[in-house]
């Protein structure tokens, strides 16, 4: 059994990927013009009997049941007399020490080749160059495993994996009693309510506002500004520490969460809430980003995280009365 994945909207790929947007931003002004990302970039063959393990390979089989690599891509004869190569800007596989739990720690960055085969990385993500053959990893897929197709990165979670992990109900349930406990803006002393998480886009009235240099949750307020160049560089009222002001999103993709955590913690600068355990496993895990940088990033909009250490710990105010 196995699954194809890449740019590539032809019948022989599963599963199609385009470029991520940092931020979420998808109008016409950010499309990619050209995608880094290869048209068959890679394939996941998957045992059918238990453990169903699934193993990662580079590259993919076209409509001519051929491997495709592009003609810049990286090829060579193996001292057993097979072809090996990797894809124009590789596919780049991160297994996290401790599968994907509350423990778990960021991995090592590896390229993966088009028969299997672990390496460390090249120099830049299309140098001519492969990198160094790692003989004792291998190319199977964990729980929490991360593939990177340069312009993309997916996460990969097992069915076991998810069993343990929380439901859409949970985060739901979540949101609904963080609402019940009636946080107040410690200002306006009006009532904070997270939107559902349907209404995913559009900031509402209730919705609640945190300065990201100390955590103090806020409602919309329209002083405070510090500087006529720096549109969101804001004194918050409580502690006057200077920081972006942001409305608040409670992240709604349970796949991301490493536990089933209260919504304590905001990624900085986007807003996005999550369990404490969850924001610090993602603070801390490198993504790849462009040919040769890597940087952490919020797993629910992909921005580029910020601010000392990418969250931050968020202080309510509960009802006076």
């Amino acid at each position: 059994n196995f699954l194809q994945v890449g740019r590539s909207t032809e019948s022989p790929i599963d599963f199609v990927v385009t470029d991520t947007i940092s931020g979420s931003q998808n109008n016409d002004e950010t499309q990619i013009t050209q995608s880094t990302i290869s048209r068959f970039a890679c394939r996941i063959v998957c045992d059918r009997s238990p453990p169903y393990t699934a193993r990662i390979f580079a590259a993919g089989f076209d409509s001519s049941k051929n491997i495709f690599l592009g003609e810049k891509a990286a090829k060579w004869k193996n001292p057993d007399g097979h072809m090996d190569g990797l894809t124009t800007n590789g596919v780049l596989v991160m297994h996290p020490k401790g599968g994907f739990t509350e423990e778990s720690k960021p991995g090592v960055w590896r390229e993966i080749s088009v028969c299997g085969d672990v390496y460390t990385l090249r120099e830049t993500r299309s140098a001519q160059q492969r990198g160094k053959l790692v003989e004792n990893e291998t190319n199977v897929l964990q729980d929490g495993s991360l593939i990177d197709l340069c312009g993309a990165t997916l996460l990969w979670r097992t069915a076991d994996g998810l069993f343990h992990t929380p439901t859409q109900k949970h985060i739901e349930a979540l949101r609904q009693e963080i609402n019940a406990a009636r946080p107040q803006c410690p200002v306006g002393l009006n009532t904070l309510a997270f939107p559902s998480i349907n209404r995913k886009d559009v900031v509402e009235e209730k919705q609640p506002w945190a300065y990201l240099s100390c955590g103090h949750v806020h409602g919309y307020h329209n002083w405070g500004h510090r500087s006529d160049t720096e549109a969101n560089e804001r004194e918050c009222p409580m502690c006057r520490t200077i920081g972006p002001y942001v409305p608040l999103w409670l992240g709604c993709e349970a796949g991301f969460y490493v536990d089933a955590g209260p919504p304590t913690h905001a990624f900085t600068p986007c807003g996005h809430v999550c369990s404490e355990k969850s924001a610090k496993y993602w603070s801390q895990i490198p993504l790849p980003h462009g040919t040769h940088a890597f940087h952490a990033a919020c797993p629910f909009c992909a921005t580029q995280l910020s601010g000392e250490h990418n969250c931050i710990k968020l202080i309510f105010q509960g009802p006076i009365d």
